[in-house]
């Protein structure tokens, strides 16, 4: 806030800086953030709040807000899917010195096996369930990951024992379902 002249205050907007890697995520959070009414700043010319996508957060006296990213301390963290309100929301509590957090607890980097959830996938299971996920036949499969065709379909029944899966379109939305791939 700052002083009028007259001894009112008056409320001028907040100023967001902007890190990500990615130009059009860049201008998609730009939007959001003009949108909730904030003013886009940069860095150099210090800002109350720096938006960060992932862990593309400069080193810098702002406090940060981290989408997707690894905890490291930032005043506000949350993952990339939110919704533009809960992003001007957390722009203010972060600004106000509040500390933002989801309330999906992250999930840990290794995690014990239920019953309900998958057996761990090898690297390269994983390759061939994200290929098949993009729509590749076992031969287009077997010419991006530079295997043989028998070889994806070995991978291919693994995958399908390992998940339960009946189909491959099965396989993939368990697989996108216990986040193993990204579409």
């Amino acid at each position: 806030m700052s002083t009028a002249p007259d001894g009112d205050t008056a409320s001028s907007p907040l100023r967001v800086a902007i890190a990500a890697f990615d130009p059009v995520r860049q201008r998609g959070l730009a939007a959001i953030v003009r949108n909730a009414g904030f003013e886009i700043g940069e860095l150099s010319d210090g800002v109350d709040v720096l938006l960060a996508d992932g862990e593309d957060a400069p080193s810098h006296g702002a406090p940060v807000l981290a989408l997707g990213a690894n905890e490291a301390g930032q005043a506000g963290l949350l993952p990339r899917d939110v919704t533009p309100a809960q992003i001007g929301a957390a722009i203010r509590a972060v600004a106000a010195g509040l500390s933002v957090r989801s309330r999906e607890a992250p999930r840990p980097a290794f995690e014990a096996i239920g019953d309900d959830e998958a057996p761990l996938l090898t690297p390269r299971e994983v390759e061939v369930l994200a290929a098949i996920g993009n729509g590749a036949s076992n031969k287009a499969a077997a010419r991006l990951l530079g295997i043989s065709e028998h070889t994806v379909k070995f991978h291919v029944e693994s995958l399908f024992r390992k998940l339960r899966a009946a189909s491959r379109a099965e396989a993939v939305r368990k697989g996108l379902r216990r986040r193993l791939i990204e579409m």
